[in-house]
């Protein structure tokens, strides 16, 4: 089974069903895909699909249509003799597909390297598969929250880090957009729990969302879009999880200079990203944040132990925390998976729920 979407218009979709797995070359394992996340995340990895190269990690093989990837677990179907036990669970970046052909490297009792030669020149934070018998974020009774929030937990604890890293730009306030985005809620977790600093966090939400972003309790103000004018002036920070340029144009106006940094996220709001040219704005010129690059960078400085070390650590707090407010949606099959993709594309998610989509059907 395959779910693949128009790269020109993510409203068009396709289900593919063949009944037959794909046959194995020598060093290639088969894996078949049991449950993935679905999140404005996702959405993400499509709309920046070709800038970012994201349709380039699972290729259909046919002109103008792509996989949107997905992060989540797979069971090990096939070994081939390449040294990974059949049966074996991982999880990682999948496509929304029923089985994925990889090739694995650097095998060991945590997991493996991807080494498919299509994949050779994409960042590497996407290329490994973590075996869940020796993952330390794994738990069995947290399987949901982990394909949910696990690669949106990764992003923040780096954006955390790196605004840390900077000194919060000497900035007296971090401005939130999109507050009520799983992304952006992790992020403003993080940084609320740092007794190092005394920051204060602006959430920036619609009106609908106002009520779910103030009983997070991590936020220090809660402002809807139409009252951006209102907030203080204070050498801030501005974090964009929205994408939204018209937004981001409101911001930059308001504060100018005393704008310390523009970070762009994500595109929870990807139909408004054109308004609002970056050429035009006052204050900083927008960063774009890319979290592969930060894992690099740490990597670099911990190790890849050091670093995964370090944001496990945080996790398993964070997800006791999450549970007292996440919904948890099931669905299981590919229509659902369909209805579903439509559904957070559209944005039509409620802020507490998380999707889950099961493969094959339990």
């Amino acid at each position: 089974m395959d779910f693949l979407v128009k790269r020109d218009d993510l409203h068009q979709t396709r289900i593919e069903e063949n009944g037959e797995a794909p046959e194995l070359s020598d060093g290639q394992a088969l894996l078949e895909v049991d449950r993935f996340g679905l999140t404005a995340n996702n959405i993400t990895y499509g709309v920046m699909g070709d800038a970012m190269s994201y349709w380039k990690f699972f290729p259909t093989g046919e002109d103008g249509w792509g996989h949107v990837p997905m992060w989540g677990f797979a069971r090990v179907a096939d070994a081939n003799g390449t040294g990974i036990p059949d049966g074996a669970r991982v999880y990682g970046y999948l496509p929304p597909s029923s089985h994925v052909v990889v090739q694995p490297d650097d095998s060991g009792p945590r997991g493996f390297v991807d080494r498919s030669p299509h994949r050779a020149e994409l960042p590497s934070a996407y290329q490994g598969y973590r075996r869940t018998a020796a993952d330390p974020a794994y738990a069995p009774d947290r399987e949901d929250e982990q394909v949910i929030f696990w690669p949106l937990f990764y992003t923040s604890w780096l954006i955390d880090d790196f605004l840390a890293d900077q000194g919060m730009f000497g900035a007296e306030s971090i401005v939130i957009g999109s507050a009520s985005s799983k992304t952006a809620v992790i992020a403003a977790y993080m940084l609320a729990k740092r007794e190092d600093s005394e920051v204060r966090l602006t959430g920036l939400t619609s009106q609908g969302n106002r009520e779910f972003v103030e009983g997070l309790g991590v936020y220090d103000a809660t402002v809807t879009y139409d009252e951006i004018g209102g907030i203080d002036r204070d050498r801030s920070v501005y974090v964009d999880m929205s994408g939204d340029g018209e937004i981001r144009r409101q911001v930059h106006e308001l504060f100018g200079d005393s704008l310390a940094h523009s970070c762009v996220v994500g595109a929870s709001h990807w139909d408004r990203m054109a308004s609002g040219r970056n050429g035009d704005l006052q204050g900083p010129k927008p960063e774009f944040f890319f979290a592969p690059n930060r894992v690099k960078k740490r990597g670099s400085d911990w190790g890849a132990g050091g670093l995964d070390e370090r944001v496990t650590a945080d996790w398993h707090p964070f997800v006791e925390w999450a549970a007292g407010w996440l919904r948890v949606k099931r669905g299981e099959g590919p229509e659902a998976l369909r209805e579903t993709y439509l559904e957070v594309l559209d944005g039509k998610v409620p802020p507490a729920e998380g999707n889950v989509i099961c493969l094959p059907a339990e």
